[in-house]
């Protein structure tokens, strides 16, 4: 199906809609063999809150951006390689429904979708666009994948000294190797993680100790998921803004 569909006038004219919806500051999406195979509203969910983000699903590649003007604009594109992609299901707890996370080397969210049967058929559809590439490139599975952040809303205090209360002044922070909301003095060390950037970026200083001692399958086990073990709180408490997984502590 994918074969036939990746020189049809009709797949081009597609993905040359999805192009110009991104407008200039979007990279060009059009090359041989890439497929588009299907498009929707999800809710990501990240850091300060949730809001609805426009995907876009290729055989080769996954692709959101903020609405601007729903189904005609869109900004911020994000382009994230499918054979980097692993899918785990959330378990349903009150507003939180019908939620599958999306974990890369580079970065990890959740998604949810409006129904348990959309749910189900983009979970489908993205392993099935994996398993295929996978397939035809003779690669594994990647076993590595960024933590998922702990919404702000989730931490009234620092999930590893279990003392600092996060206020105006004292700022909450994200370990990047488990997720954890931290303070300051708990995260003030700094660790090199290639998969995530070419500078060395901001850890809690327990996930630190395990790095430096080459302890880093202790570090990850102790935290397998890190949204999937923090407390659930409603829709309307946590949290997504790209510009402060991107840019914020």
């Amino acid at each position: 199906m994918v074969d036939r569909l990746a020189n049809s006038e009709a797949n081009t004219r597609r993905i040359s809609i999805v192009e110009n919806c991104f407008g200039a500051a979007g990279q060009p999406l059009t090359i041989p063999g890439r497929v588009l195979i299907g498009e929707g509203v999800l809710t990501k969910l990240c850091r300060k809150k949730p809001k609805a983000r426009q995907f876009f699903l290729f055989n080769d590649i996954l692709v959101y951006g903020n609405i601007v003007i729903q189904k005609k604009k869109y900004n911020k594109q994000h382009i994230i390689p499918l054979e980097n992609v692993t899918i785990d299901s959330i378990q349903d707890e009150g507003d939180l429904r019908n939620g599958w996370l999306i974990k890369t080397p580079t970065k990890s969210f959740a998604v949810y979708a409006a129904t348990a049967t959309e749910k189900s058929e983009w979970m489908n559809h993205i392993n099935k666009c994996v398993s295929d590439l996978l397939s035809k490139s003779g690669k594994t599975p990647s076993n590595e994948h960024a933590a998922v952040w702990v919404p702000d809303s989730e931490a009234a205090v620092c999930m590893r000294c279990q003392k600092a209360k996060f206020t105006p002044v004292n700022r909450r922070h994200h370990c990047r190797k488990c997720g954890f909301v931290v303070c300051g003095p708990c995260s003030e060390k700094r660790f090199l993680l290639p998969s995530q950037s070419s500078k060395p970026v901001r850890i809690c200083d327990f996930c630190y100790e395990l790095l430096s001692t080459g302890e880093m399958t202790a570090c990850q086990s102790t935290r397998s998921d890190s949204y999937s073990q923090s407390p659930k709180s409603s829709l309307n408490d946590v949290s997504d803004d790209d510009d402060d997984e991107d840019s914020s502590d």
